[in-house]
């Protein structure tokens, strides 16, 4: 009897087979499509599985898979046959489960694989070695367009933000009024009816202490120019990073120098610097240091199927990829508890909630 799993579970080992049989990876683009001139050779594909790592080796026209109780011999046609199955499957099912196509059960069973995601507590999906086996292994997670984009930066409550709200002073019975508006758009309303009666919603503080000092390591005032972006999110309707960083170059929320803005690019420079420590490892609530995780790499799965790569020794492509490819999400307003005033000694909050994915 087939076996379902998710659209993510299925992309993850679709990209995994299909390196496997082409045997090289393409490097994308900063608008996220393979440069077919710019193909790197594979030499193997290093994954977790239940009982221990399992080596895949490309040998010629052939893939040797090693672990501590398999020593097996394949065809890389086979690996590529078995991905387009899985292909077709994902593009054919709308829906999250997909059931697996006949024959990939027994292949995977001859693989030794028994877990369409690997168990790893490093966040990668599977590590790569370019070139020859002597080279490095670079840790990837992998992101897919026709299976669901992974979220960049989802870190629930600690990731909100918090505006003072100051002017005029609501009564009780006002903020009530607000924190119960309910719309499609609650959190965009609220702030908008706050403005109406009177209040003004000026920037406070990072809510968690640790998020607070993990934007600091992108520079003292990142805090600020980031929760300006995610007002203007709510406000204006921008979602893309890149338009929403060109639109706080016009509001310039830390009042510097034009010449730093339009010369040296400052906006520009910080929001790729965050993004790089968001894709290389940082978390809202977890102590960022500045050193990358073992993450070193995106593999995109693309919208037709197509895979390619981005890692950090290629730091200019990988971050022009990511600023030109990312956008602000609205999380949900129960689960990470924001868009609405709250009491605190004696004033009143209103918190919005950092949320970042890849565009679909």
């Amino acid at each position: 009897m087939a076996f379902t799993a998710t659209r993510k579970e299925w992309c993850k080992l679709y990209s995994f087979f299909r390196l496997l049989s082409e045997g090289f990876v393409r490097v994308g683009t900063p608008d996220g499509k393979p440069d077919d001139g710019l193909c790197i050779p594979i030499a193997q594909v290093q994954r977790e599985e239940h009982d221990g790592t399992r080596k895949y080796i490309i040998a010629g026209e052939d893939v040797c898979v090693l672990g501590e109780s398999i020593e097996r011999h394949f065809l890389r046609e086979d690996f590529g046959t078995v991905s387009e199955l899985i292909g077709q499957a994902i593009k054919s099912d709308t829906g999250n489960e997909v059931e697996s196509p006949d024959g990939v059960e027994e292949f995977l069973d001859k693989v030794g694989i028994f877990h369409l995601e690997a168990q790893t507590d490093d966040r990668t999906d599977y590590y790569i070695g370019f070139w020859d086996l002597k080279a490095p292994l670079i840790g990837f997670r992998v992101h897919s367009h026709i299976g669901g984009m992974n979220i960049l930066l989802d870190g629930g409550r600690a990731a909100n933000l918090k505006f003072e709200q100051v002017g005029v002073k609501f009564a009780s019975p006002t903020v009530n009024k607000i924190n119960m508006l309910e719309s499609a758009n609650e959190v965009t309303d609220r702030m908008l009816l706050i403005e109406r009666l009177g209040g003004v919603l000026k920037y406070s503080d990072v809510a968690d202490k640790v998020f607070r000092s993990n934007l600091s390591m992108i520079d003292l005032h990142f805090p600020r120019m980031l929760a300006e972006m995610v007002r203007t999110m709510h406000l204006d309707g921008i979602t893309r990073i890149d338009e929403l960083t060109e639109r706080i170059k016009v509001i310039n929320p830390l009042k510097i120098k034009d010449e730093l803005i339009n010369k040296h690019h400052f906006y520009e420079f910080k929001m790729k610097q965050f993004l790089m420590a968001v894709a290389l490892g940082m978390r809202p609530a977890k102590l960022y240091n500045g050193t990358d995780s073992a993450v070193s790499g995106l593999i995109i799965v693309g919208r037709e199927g197509d895979v390619c790569m981005y890692q950090k020794a290629d730091k200019a492509l990988f971050e022009d990829y990511l600023y030109h490819n990312t956008r602000l999400l609205k999380g949900s307003v129960e689960k990470d508890k924001y868009g609405f005033l709250e009491r605190e000694n004696g004033n009143y909050y209103f918190k919005l909630n950092v949320k970042i994915g890849l565009k679909r």
